[in-house]
């Protein structure tokens, strides 16, 4: 957990000499680089030491209060969602709304018995400072959140445990997806279990011989496909049984097709074909030296005419660091292809792969089995390529 209030500044001597005329309220108060340095920090999973603030000489104390890096770190205060450099950083924004009169009274009880002040320099600087700059910052700050909990009373228990149970569900389901998939909504992790990792086991086993390799690879690619498959919208359809009942189901989406990279992509269209009758495939390969991806060059592309129209399935089946799938995603952009209608399968997909694909498409889905470091998918890429 991370206050806010941690991070004021220090008062120089002559803020000093009048701090009933100091805002504490504003921006300008808290050492905002200080704050992100922290933040940055602790998401790279270090333990950082976070500033003491002494509210009585308005000064950080020379101790610190060293805080371990966690899998949820909450920072709290009143313009956290106002300053967007630290908006940026958070994965959900909470704003929690209460009435004038209980920040009041909150601010009193907290100000008297913590801080060492006295009700009237609480009350005169509630009304100088303190309501002016909820109304200028914090109260417009409202529309960056992703949850509103209205909170009315002022005791610690609070009354919206329904808003309480809601977050920390959400948090939870969270904490149990993969690490990556925590970051990036746009990314789909088939779940693993014992016969995926032992197909797995395999085909990266260097004894395996090409045959087996091509049968269990077959059978992975095809779970990314049926996979991939039901992320794709479809629409309530209504049929007749044989025995003259109804049956409310679904339609399979129409006008799809599937484009491989080149080579090791085209080991993906017989698992596209089979789950996808008389789907049309197209291909592009990108030139490549080394893991360079030459920008402005696509060597070949054989796309279907009306591929604007279609939902995309991109298929290549080693992700390692992104630059051919990005080119080629670009490729479909700029065929006029909608970002939101293209889906791109892997078989195993490294970090730096997903991060470059994640993040430059935003809207465009990426759906892999198991997740590798680079190190792994030199030989697997070579050994795919080559079986094929």
């Amino acid at each position: 957990m991370l206050s806010q209030d941690s991070f004021y500044r220090n008062l120089t001597e002559e803020d000093l000499k009048d701090v009933k005329r100091y805002n504490f309220d504003a921006p300008e108060a808290f050492d905002k680089e200080a704050i992100l340095k922290c933040m940055r920090e602790l998401k790279e999973m270090r333990i950082v030491d976070v500033p003491v603030y002494d509210f009585t000489t308005h000064q950080r104390s020379s101790e610190t209060r060293r805080v371990p890096p966690a899998d949820v770190v909450i920072i709290e205060g009143i313009l956290v969602l106002h300053m967007e450099e630290i908006r940026e950083m958070l994965n959900m924004k909470v704003y929690v709304d209460t009435d004038d009169d209980v920040r009041l009274a909150r601010r009193i009880q907290r100000d008297v018995a913590v801080r060492g002040r006295d009700v009237a320099g609480v009350i005169e600087q509630y009304t100088k400072f303190v309501k002016p700059a909820f109304d200028r910052y914090v109260a417009p700050s409202r529309k960056f959140a992703d949850i509103i909990i209205p909170w009315h009373r002022c005791d610690a228990a609070g009354d919206n445990v329904v808003a309480i149970d809601l977050i920390t569900e959400h948090i939870r389901m969270k904490l149990q997806q993969h690490d990556l998939r925590r970051i990036y909504p746009n990314l789909e992790v088939i779940p693993s279990n014992f016969q995926i990792r032992g197909m797995h086991t395999i085909i990266r086993d260097r004894e395996t011989s090409t045959p087996d390799f091509v049968f269990y690879s077959d059978r992975l690619l095809r779970l990314v496909v049926e996979a991939s498959l039901g992320h794709l919208p479809f629409q309530e359809r209504v049929v007749v049984t044989p025995t003259g009942h109804q049956y409310v189901g679904v339609d399979f989406a129409k006008k799809l097709c599937g484009v491989s990279i080149i080579r090791s992509g085209e080991s993906m269209e017989n698992a596209l074909r089979a789950c996808c009758k008389g789907i049309k495939i197209g291909k592009i390969l990108v030139h490549r030296i080394e893991d360079r991806v030459m920008e402005q060059e696509i060597v070949y592309e054989k796309l279907p005419a009306d591929i604007a129209e279609r939902f995309v399935l991109v298929m290549d089946p080693i992700l390692g660091t992104g630059g051919s799938a990005a080119r080629a995603v670009k490729v479909l952009l700029d065929k006029g292809v909608d970002e939101s209608k293209i889906l791109f399968l892997s078989l195993i997909a490294a970090p730096e792969g997903i991060h470059v694909l994640c993040r430059k498409f935003p809207r465009l889905k990426v759906m892999a089995i198991l997740n590798s470091n680079r190190g792994c998918l030199t030989p697997l890429a070579a050994e795919h390529e080559n079986a094929w």
